[in-house]
């Protein structure tokens, strides 16, 4: 898996399935600025054809949800960040609460 946009998607549907739209949403409400179409679906897509996200059609509405390849890819993925940042977030958290 390639990039922070994919880990985030990953992540929040670990929490629950999403269209499009809320996960643009949701993205803009956690980063402070929405992605655009031409940015979250190609993510999408991408991940989807890795099998990291599963998508089902109801109604007119696409819904993507994780997939168990998608959540063991998240889980090695939240290994690989903890061991590569954890160091500086451990020191930014020390150094903001003197």
């Amino acid at each position: 898996m390639r990039g922070m946009l994919s880990f985030y998607i990953l992540w929040l549907l670990s929490n629950r399935s999403m269209n499009g739209q809320e996960l643009c949403k949701e993205l803009a409400r956690r980063r402070g600025s929405k992605p655009s179409a031409g940015t979250i679906y190609p993510a999408l897509r991408s991940l989807r054809e890795n099998g990291l996200v599963n998508m089902e059609r109801q109604g007119r509405a696409t819904i993507y949800s994780i997939s168990e390849k998608g959540r063991d890819e998240l889980e090695r993925a939240c290994k690989y960040f903890c061991s590569v940042f954890g160091e500086i977030l451990q020191d930014h958290i020390k150094s903001t609460h003197k």
